[in-house]
C-alpha cells in the first residue's frame, strides 16, 4: 500500500487540474481504486488518458466510455495482473511517432476482454508484453485512408500471448514483430490491407482465424516455426496482394486452410537453404485466379493432400523449372485428365501441367486483361493441337487423388 503515502498529492493534483478536462476524468476513479480492487464507474463518458500502474480490474459492462479527446494513448496498462473488460474506448491521438492507441499492454499476465475500439488510430499495442490474454474485442482505426491508419493488433518483442475472438475492421494491418510463442485464433479481420503480417517472428500459430476483403491475408518475412491452419482467407482481389505470401521463412506448416476467390492464392520464393521449405497439406483452393505462384530458380516445397478446384490457372511460376523440383504428392485436381480403372481412389497416371497461352500472360503481365478471351483460348487450342515448340512441363503429380 505504499501508493496511500502519495494519494494525497495525486488527488490534489487531478481536482486542480479537472477543470481542463471537458469530462470527468477516469485515472481519478483509477487512484481511487486499491490494488486487486475492481472499479465498476458509474455508466457515462469518461476522459483519458488513463495509466494503470497497479494490477486492479475495471468493468464497464458495456456502459463506460473512456475518450481520449484526440491526444495520446487512451489507456496505458503499466502492471501485472490487470483486467480490463467491457469499456468503449475512442479519440485516441494520431501520432505515429508515438504510436498513439486505444489500449497499450506494457505488462504480463493481464486480460484485455470484450472492449469496443474505434476512432484510435492504432487499436491495442502489445510492447515487451507477456503472457497476456487480447480477447473478444471489436476494433477498428480512424476514418482515413487504409495507408493512413495504425495497426489493429501490434505486437513488438512481445510473448506467449493469445489473442483471440476479436473483430478488427477497417485497420491498415495487424502487425507482429521480433515476437515468439504467441497465438492468433479466431480473429474476424476484414476491410484492411494486410490481414497478418509477420516480421522476424518465429514459432507463432495462427489458427482458424477469418481473413476476408483485404488487399493481402497473411505476409511473412523472415519467420520461421509457424503454423497456419484452419484458416479461411477469401475475397481478396487486390491484382498486387495474395492470400499467403511468403519470403525466406523456414519450416512453416500451412495445413487444413480454405483459400477461395483470391487473386493469388499463395506466394512463395524458392528456399535459399534446403531447410527453408515450405508444406502445403490439405487446403482447398478453390475460384482463384492464380492458386499458387512460385517465383525463384529452384523449388523444393512440399505440396501433398491440397484440392485445386475451379480456378482459372491452378499453378504459375516465374520459370519452368521453378516449381517442378517442388515435392507434388496426392493433390487433387479437377483439370485431371486421366483415369482411376482399378478405383482406389488414385489416377492410373499422373498429373501433368504445361505451358501453352499461359506463358504469355505469365512473360507480359498486362496481357492478363485477354485471360479468358475468345482470342486467347483460341491460341491455347492452336498450341496444344500443334505445338510449334515443345512445351514447357510446370508439375507433375505422380498419384494425383482421384473423384
Amino acid at each position: 500500500m505504499k501508493y496511500l503515502a502519495h494519494l494525497p498529492s495525486i488527488l490534489l493534483g487531478l481536482l486542480i487540474n479537472v477543470s481542463a478536462y471537458a469530462l470527468p476524468p477516469l485515472q481519478l476513479y483509477v487512484e481511487l481504486t486499491p490494488e486487486g480492487g475492481v472499479l465498476r464507474p458509474p455508466a457515462g463518458r469518461y476522459a483519458g488518458p488513463v495509466v494503470i500502474t497497479r494490477p486492479i480490474t475495471i468493468e464497464g459492462r458495456g456502459e463506460v466510455i473512456l475518450d481520449g479527446e484526440g491526444s495520446d494513448t487512451v489507456l496505458a496498462i503499466q502492471a501485472n495482473g490487470t483486467t480490463i473488460r467491457g469499456l468503449q474506448i475512442t479519440g485516441s491521438g494520431d501520432s505515429f511517432d508515438k504510436v498513439d492507441a486505444g489500449i497499450v499492454i506494457e505488462a504480463d499476465n493481464s486480460l484485455v476482454e470484450n472492449n469496443r475500439l474505434e476512432d484510435v488510430l492504432f487499436g491495442i499495442h502489445l510492447r515487451g508484453a507477456n503472457n497476456n490474454i487480447v480477447r473478444g474485442n471489436y476494433i477498428s482505426s480512424k476514418s482515413i485512408k487504409p495507408s493512413l491508419r495504425g495497426e489493429g493488433l501490434r505486437l513488438w518483442n512481445s510473448y506467449d500471448n493469445v489473442i483471440e475472438n476479436n473483430d478488427v475492421v477497417a485497420v491498415r494491418d495487424n502487425f507482429i514483430t521480433n515476437s515468439s510463442n504467441n497465438r492468433l485464433q479466431g480473429n474476424r479481420i476484414s476491410d484492411s490491407r494486410i490481414g497478418i503480417q509477420l516480421v522476424f517472428a518465429h514459432e507463432n500459430e495462427i489458427i482458424n482465424n477469418s481473413i476476408n476483403n483485404n488487399r493481402t491475408g497473411i505476409l511473412l518475412f523472415y519467420s520461421n516455426d509457424l503454423l497456419i491452419q484452419e484458416n479461411k482467407i477469401f475475397h481478396l482481389r487486390s491484382f498486387s496482394g495474395a492470400a499467403l505470401a511468403f519470403k525466406e521463412s523456414s519450416g512453416v506448416l500451412v495445413k487444413d486452410n480454405e483459400i477461395l476467390h483470391c487473386a493469388v492464392g499463395i506466394t512463395a520464393n524458392a528456399p535459399v537453404h534446403p531447410e527453408n521449405i515450405l508444406t502445403l497439406e490439405n487446403n482447398r483452393f478453390a475460384y482463384n485466379d492464380v492458386a499458387l505462384y512460385f517465383y525463384g530458380e529452384k523449388g523444393g516445397h512440399i505440396v501433398r493432400k491440397n484440392r485445386f478446384e475451379q480456378n482459372l490457372t491452378d499453378v504459375r511460376v516465374s520459370a519452368p523449372s521453378t516449381a517442378l523440383a517442388n515435392a507434388w504428392q496426392e493433390n487433387y485436381w479437377d483439370t485431371y485428365q486421366g483415369f482411376d480403372l482399378n478405383h482406389d481412389g488414385t489416377g492410373d497416371t499422373p498429373h501433368e501441367q504445361y505451358l501453352y497461352s499461359d506463358r504469355i500472360w505469365m512473360d507480359r503481365p498486362m496481357t492478363q486483361f485477354f485471360r479468358g478471351s475468345p482470342l486467347m483460348e483460341f491460341i491455347d487450342f492452336v498450341e496444344r493441337l500443334t505445338s510449334f515448340s515443345e512445351p514447357k512441363m510446370v508439375l507433375r503429380d505422380p498419384a494425383p487423388k482421384f473423384q
